[in-house]
């Protein structure tokens, strides 16, 4: 996910050897990963069952359609549907477990939901704007819809001491704001092309205004709780962080193209380096703690005692 979109951004900023280079990064840690969970799955059926019912595991969703949207974006459009159908069929595997123990007050991890249903919004637009088709954007409505309901619903129960006490996925409150931002504005600027919605592209046009002036109305919020709870040890969980700042820059993009707001442009394309240079840091924070965890592994502590 993290990776993926901020490909997505150096993309859009017309920076192609970096957006490619994180782009084969994002591909070999999907497929990385999706191997670590088949192995795990027949080794542990049990705990593998038991991680599918936290929201979190919807990361495999997003991710995938995140991957699917940057492959589309370079023209593999049978790649971008390959990840639209896994992406589908993985939602289908693990949305039934996660509502049946979905629990209440949410966090960040919960919001999980909204972001992985608008990332499939973002694929099918994607897709709908490559192939110039209507079927593939009139496909995207109902996702597109479906994950502002899921925001709404999961932030009226949400936490608000979680953003204190977070580890790094509390930026995902603004993240999933964001991308729902970014899927509008996709759905409108395609919407535009392909001549679907014509009669309501202006109301469109106002409601990515809004949406994207939400979404920076967390980002003060965020960097403020950055400064006053200082959280500078690495945690996998800072790769929650990683998304939502690159989403910031993705979704700006986006708004300046289909509303002609320039000020989102010009913020996206300042933002578009400070989500690069978090991505940076916290690549550079994981390959030091799995260098260090591999240095202990190799050298055990010194028995104490005496025989």
């Amino acid at each position: 996910m993290a990776t993926g979109i901020v490909s997505i951004d150096f993309y859009a900023d017309r920076r192609v050897v970096l957006s490619r280079v994180l782009l084969a990064l994002a591909a070999a840690a999907w497929l990385g990963l999706g191997a670590q969970l088949i192995a795990r799955a027949a080794c542990d059926w049990t705990r593998t069952l038991s991680a599918a019912r936290s929201p979190t595991a919807l990361t495999g969703v997003a991710g995938s359609a995140v991957l699917g949207t940057r492959l589309t974006l370079l023209g593999w459009t049978w790649a971008g549907v390959v990840l639209l159908v896994f992406s589908l069929c993985f939602a289908i595997v693990v949305l039934g477990p996660i509502t049946r123990s979905w629990t209440t007050p949410t966090d960040g991890g919960s919001l999980m939901l909204p972001v992985a249903t608008e990332a499939i919004a973002v694929l099918l637009a994607a897709l709908a704007a490559h192939e110039h088709s209507r079927a593939w954007l009139l496909a995207a409505l109902p996702p597109l819809v479906a994950g502002g309901l899921f925001y709404l619903g999961v932030m009226a129960r949400f936490e608000p001491r979680h953003i204190a006490t977070a580890r790094g996925e509390h930026w995902i409150a603004g993240g999933a704001l964001a991308i729902i931002t970014l899927a509008s504005a996709q759905v409108t600027t395609t919407g535009a092309h392909v001549d679907v919605l014509s009669g309501a592209l202006g109301a469109l046009k106002v409601v990515v205004l809004v949406c994207w002036i939400l979404t920076m109305a967390w980002l003060p919020l965020l960097l403020a709780a950055e400064l006053r709870h200082r959280r500078l040890s690495y945690d996998v969980r800072r790769w929650s962080t990683v998304f939502p700042v690159g989403m910031y820059a993705a979704c700006s993009f986006a708004v300046g193209t289909a509303s002609g707001f320039g000020a989102a442009s010009d913020f996206a394309r300042a933002w578009v380096w400070i989500a690069g240079a978090t991505w940076l840091a916290v690549s550079t924070a994981a390959v030091v703690r799995v260098a260090r965890a591999r240095a202990s592994a190799g050298h055990p502590p010194a028995p104490t005692g005496t025989r």
